[in-house]
């Protein structure tokens, strides 16, 4: 995922636990030799390959300096580099805002300070739920978007339906070989091939001639968050 992503992977750590730490996920010494090995490989971003909560998160930041990711994240971030259809990108960036929504007091550390002193006490938590408003806002239209698009492939699904078409969706997981299937039955390349993870985001329609000289509407289809 990394790779895709576009990252150069430089290193990787593990542990065995009982339980996920709370507060740094791994121990706080499996955390402070992440310190070292920045030292050693000078990496500017931290990957976790499982989910952190926020204030994980925030404790890798502040630790180790750097911009720190899970597992989702990183998988929102490949979607939104591969996302190419009106309803992919409205997906994304609905998907985007509410995982980022939980995470958002990060963002206002530097605002939040309780020192005395006129001006440093407060604008922070104000801006933070100004913050909050705006994105709450924005994912409630993004919602009514995807809504209004949903719609609308239901209708195009229902005047198939009517016409007889036959409908096939070839449905697995990321990188099984969907597209490679599409554009063999196609006979064409009508689906973007690569050997990367969630390299197709879009699902890709085609009509496929069938041997009893019907067709059929052939789908090339991938899951979204939800």
């Amino acid at each position: 995922l990394a790779v895709t992503a576009g990252a150069e992977v430089v290193g990787a750590e593990w542990q065995n636990r009982r339980h996920v730490d709370p507060n740094w996920y791994l121990g706080k010494g499996k955390a402070e030799e992440l310190v070292q090995a920045k030292g050693e490989t000078g990496f500017t971003l931290l990957v976790a390959d499982d989910e952190l909560k926020p204030n994980q998160q925030k404790a890798f930041e502040e630790l180790l300096k750097v911009k720190v990711l899970d597992r989702s994240g990183l998988i929102l971030d490949i979607f939104a580099q591969h996302a190419q259809t009106h309803e992919g990108r409205l997906q994304v960036e609905l998907a985007q805002l509410e995982y980022q929504l939980p995470r958002l007091t990060r963002l206002w550390t530097h605002l939040s300070r309780t020192g005395g002193g006129i001006g440093t006490r407060g604008p922070g938590e104000t801006q933070l739920e100004t913050d909050r408003r705006v994105i709450r806002d924005k994912i409630r239209k993004l919602k009514e978007r995807v809504e209004v698009v949903r719609r609308q492939r239901e209708t195009t699904a229902r005047s198939r339906d009517r016409r007889l078409v036959p409908t096939v969706a070839i449905v697995g997981y990321t990188n099984a070989g969907k597209s490679s299937m599409l554009n063999a039955l196609v006979g064409a390349e009508a689906a973007k091939v690569e050997d990367q993870l969630f390299a197709t985001l879009d699902p890709t329609s085609r009509a496929v001639k069938l041997g009893d000289g019907q067709s059929a509407i052939v789908t090339d289809t991938v899951g979204f968050i939800h």
